[in-house]
């Protein structure tokens, strides 16, 4: 069962979200969402934990994204680092309403991993498990088209429209938002070079433990670009696993695939024990810091 929750963030933008609640006595988990994808993706992972025992999982979508599109009265621009800044505590907060001093836990895909650091939130956390989270810096990609694709394709169309237009399928997202995103997968070191984020004294505060997944075969999340990212967590304990198609039972994964329920007996048991008893698997590589 699940029920479609509203609430507000600080700066009074109404958000949208799916609780999901069980009778389990086990964590709070807060999903965060991939760029352009909305929350009903993560639907049938979200039923899965509390079917193994989630006190309550929370899905939600980013402002001007799906069930969270701003209305016509709205007329405050929207900037990429609002969805980490202010619409992940907001989701936190709904989440955490649902049983005060709960513990909780939390993933996030892609933007939804990298949303931890700068959201400033880690500490709410007893672990935080990311799906292909990555530095989008273009230099680190297997995608030769996607530098065009943003910049001479993307750009250009985001000040032509409020909205883009669906993005590689997914959801239209903010022309402001897409302009954030193209300037930061430019730099050198994607957000970490942007002068106004504050992005590596945020990410070097998270003593969060984490269980970051990657995917052979993402084209934007390889091994490069998951590292560089990670790199920046110099306080984390953190434990990597890369899956390929063939621990997939011989079918792509891809950027966003993990979350596909076809991947429910194959992919998510890894996951699934890190984020509701804390079960680092065996097979995870690297890393104690700090």
């Amino acid at each position: 069962m699940s029920e479609t929750v509203e609430f507000q963030a600080e700066d009074g933008i109404s958000l949208s979200g799916q609780l999901f609640q069980g009778t389990g006595g086990k964590p709070l988990v807060l999903v965060s969402s991939a760029t352009a994808v909305p929350q009903g993706f993560y639907a049938a992972f979200a039923r899965h934990l509390v079917d193994h025992g989630a006190r309550a999982v929370l899905t939600y979508d980013y402002r001007g994204v799906s069930a969270s599109r701003l209305t016509g009265k709205s007329r405050k621009p929207i900037r990429f680092k609002d969805w980490a800044m202010l619409d992940f505590p907001a989701a936190l907060r709904q989440l955490q309403s649902v049983e005060p001093g709960h513990e909780t836990v939390s993933i996030g895909q892609s933007f939804g991993g990298q949303a931890l650091g700068i959201s400033g939130q880690s500490a709410a956390f007893t672990r935080y498990g990311m799906v292909a989270a990555m530095s989008g810096a273009l230099r680190l990609l297997n995608d030769r088209w996607a530098w065009p694709r943003m910049n001479l394709v993307g750009v250009p169309v985001s000040y032509f429209t409020k909205n883009m237009p669906k993005w590689v399928g997914g959801e239209p997202i903010p022309g402001t938002v897409f302009r954030d995103w193209a300037r930061w997968c430019r730099m050198e070191n994607y957000f970490f070079d942007d002068p106004h984020l504050n992005a590596r004294e945020l990410v070097a505060a998270v003593r969060t433990p984490i269980f970051a997944i990657g995917l052979d075969d993402d084209p934007w999340g390889t091994r490069a670009a998951v590292q560089h990212f990670l790199d920046y967590h110099v306080n984390a304990p953190i434990g990597q696993r890369w899956y390929s198609r063939k621990m997939a039972g011989n079918q792509p994964i891809g950027h966003l695939g993990y979350f596909r329920s076809r991947f429910a007996e194959t992919l998510w048991p890894e996951m699934t024990g890190w984020l509701l008893d804390g079960k680092m698997p065996d097979q995870a590589e690297g890393s104690t810091k700090g």
